[in-house]
């Protein structure tokens, strides 16, 4: 059992980086000979080429930093290192899968400052099968390499929960944008932290977490409440945060073109603006939220702009983040705080 070094975060972002050509390897390799299906798997390297490849990979990073920290030295061999690195590859996959389907639902046009997959020439809604391959891949190259752990049934079941749950925040994101006469009491504040719960909460911090936890041994579900009580919140604060760089992010930094209002979305802006705006204001987001004409658009922001919502998410921001840091010296108890800080330093201000 070879030992491992000590590990920091851009040496983690290096390793797991560069292990990118062998999970393609694994998940292509072996059956690109075949003369049956030989095509597909060609066209499978592609979609993992432009779609897994590249960004900031926190959510497989996030794996093998928890793992670290949950587990002894003495029991961080290679081979649990490169098992942890693996998982976060699942996730990266897992997340790509979701993203594939929503640009397409949502109509985006750009994901990490390039064209989304559907949108590239040949391509269009074929991509709907190309995403299904990306799930397929996430629990093939799971069983390859952590098929004969004792914690594999509970990684499994957590990925599959985790899925349904993500699909029921989609569901919810969803049947809010659906066309139609506009109906502004849909866009309510519970509404909204369901959504921020399901898609943003459940998979993007607490799964990386809970996989690590799992793998770490830790498998008590007071360990796991707890741990979920503040990734939920920290969920809630990443998806805030996205809804705004949607509407005021530069394109050319944020790597896409917001169509939230385009798309009539139940945003955490819309949601505050309705707390705020007069009956003539109102009517404004009536005549204008959920549509594509850019005038309309600009309407939309300008009475964003006119009830100082860039103020009132600043402050909402600072809050949050000082929520988060109660929540994390009350729930963390025996699990390392380092954790919790280290992903909640990830998004703070990003």
């Amino acid at each position: 059992m070879a030992p491992v070094k000590a590990s920091s975060a851009s040496d983690d972002f290096h390793e797991f980086s560069s292990l990118f050509e062998r999970v393609v390897q694994d998940l292509t390799a072996e059956e690109c000979g075949n003369p049956e299906i030989g095509v597909a798997m060609s066209r499978l390297r592609e979609v993992l080429e432009y779609n897994v490849r590249g960004g900031k990979y926190n959510r497989g990073t996030t794996v093998v930093a928890s793992v670290r920290e949950l587990l002894p030295l003495t029991l961080q061999d290679v081979e649990t290192i490169e098992r942890a690195l693996v998982v976060g590859w699942c996730i990266e996959l897992l997340s790509q899968f979701f993203i594939v389907a929503d640009d397409i639902m949502d109509k985006s046009e750009t994901r990490r400052g390039k064209l989304c997959w559907y949108k590239k020439e040949g391509i269009g809604l074929d991509a709907i099968n190309d995403s299904f391959l990306l799930e397929s891949c996430t629990y093939r190259l799971l069983r390859k390499h952590c098929s004969g752990q004792s914690y594999y049934l509970n990684l499994l079941e957590l990925f599959l929960e985790t899925s349904y749950q993500v699909e029921l925040g989609q569901a919810l994101d969803l049947i809010g944008a659906q066309p139609g006469k506009m109906d502004l009491d849909q866009y309510t504040e519970t509404r909204y932290k369901a959504i921020a719960k399901y898609k943003a909460g459940v998979f993007c911090f607490y799964l990386p977490i809970a996989a690590a936890m799992l793998m770490a041994g830790i498998d008590q579900e007071e360990d796991h409440k707890n741990a979920k009580t503040i990734l939920l919140q920290m969920g809630e604060l990443y998806q805030v945060q996205n809804d705004y760089l949607d509407c005021y992010g530069d394109p050319s930094i944020i790597g896409k073109i917001g169509t939230d209002i385009q798309d009539k979305k139940c945003t955490w802006l819309v949601v505050e603006a309705l707390k705020r705006v007069t009956p003539e204001q109102r009517r404004i987001l009536e005549e204008n939220y959920g549509y594509g004409d850019v005038d309309k658009v600009q309407k939309v922001k300008q009475l964003y702009n006119d009830l100082g919502l860039s103020a009132v998410y600043r402050q909402y921001e600072e809050e949050s983040y000082q929520r988060l840091q109660t929540l994390i010296s009350q729930h963390a108890n025996g699990l390392p705080k380092e954790i919790f800080l280290g992903l909640a330093h990830k998004i703070w201000r990003f």
